[in-house]
């Protein structure tokens, strides 16, 4: 009964079944089923191995027009996106250390010199 289950799930999390988000709208995704069909209809005209690649080329766009998925603009967005994290993380670190400055100058500032070099010379009875 387990394996049955087990077999049940496979089949249900298969590429082919799992639904992705849409990441191409509008012109965008209407310029890439026009472009795919005219790249399939001149791979088709052409021929040969040049025409195979064009027919190779203009089926992903068109695919991709139909689907209103492209696997390689989301990979974009999420490095994107990782950048702009990483972007903000270390602004904060500069804001960080821009007031540790600023804290540790604000407290040098009132501090007074009195020639004791407690290495040297400690103080007695502390």
């Amino acid at each position: 009964m387990t394996d049955i289950k087990r077999v049940a799930e496979r089949i249900e999390s298969t590429p082919f079944q799992t639904h992705t988000e849409r990441n191409v709208h509008g012109w965008e995704r209407a310029g890439s089923l026009a472009g795919g069909v005219v790249m399939m209809g001149k791979g088709l005209r052409r021929g040969g191995i040049f025409g195979l690649i064009q027919l190779a080329i203009g089926g992903v766009a068109l695919a991709r027009g139909i689907t209103g998925h492209c696997s390689a603009k989301s990979l974009l967005e999420k490095s994107r996106h990782e950048m702009n994290t990483v972007r903000a993380k270390i602004e904060r670190a500069g804001d960080d250390l821009t007031r540790l400055k600023a804290n540790a100058e604000a407290a040098t500032s009132t501090a007074t010199v009195t020639g004791n070099d407690s290495l040297t010379s400690p103080k007695t009875g502390v």
